[in-house]
């Protein structure tokens, strides 16, 4: 028998592996958040453009995507790696000592630096700011490297 108005619906279950997340993490293990993204209300406004993940000293920091390194030096003293990916994302790291330079084409997973203290809102002894953009608008980056779940409907069987 077929499903109709009256009669309810196949459920939805996980039946699918889950998607591969777009990125990987940029710290090896999978590190802990220190502090999350906390989108601006404005765009000059007060908020947290990333997220600070736990590190340790000279801990190897890897480009989260493919793409190619748009910016690799010192910003304000800290040692900065932004990183243009295909769908117009760009990811950002610091605080950091860059082993790329700008115009360089990196690998997911492939070494980019090695954190160094000095990121000042890290509430821990060392810590790496990761923040992702697309054009001007800032984007929370951990939904780009949690995997998601598909859901497809199951055959429907009547007794």
């Amino acid at each position: 028998m077929a499903p109709n108005a009256s009669t309810p619906a196949a459920p939805l279950a996980p039946t699918a592996p889950a998607d591969d997340p777009r990125f990987t993490w940029p710290l090896h293990p999978r590190p802990q958040l220190i502090r999350g993204f906390d989108a601006p209300e404005t765009d000059f406004g007060p908020g947290h453009r990333g997220v600070d993940l736990a590190a340790a000293a000279d801990q190897q920091v890897v480009s989260a995507g493919t793409g190619y390194v748009v910016f690799a030096g010192t910003i304000a003293g800290r040692g900065v790696v932004s990183i243009d990916h295909d769908g117009g994302l760009r990811t950002t790291y610091e605080p950091l000592v860059p082993q790329v330079a700008a115009g360089d084409q990196v690998y997911a997973g492939q070494v980019i630096g090695t954190v160094i203290a000095g990121h000042p809102e890290c509430t821990v002894a060392v810590c790496l700011h990761w923040g992702v953009r697309r054009g001007l608008e800032y984007l929370d980056p951990l939904p780009l490297v949690q995997e998601t779940t598909r859901l497809r409907l199951k055959p429907w069987n009547s007794g």
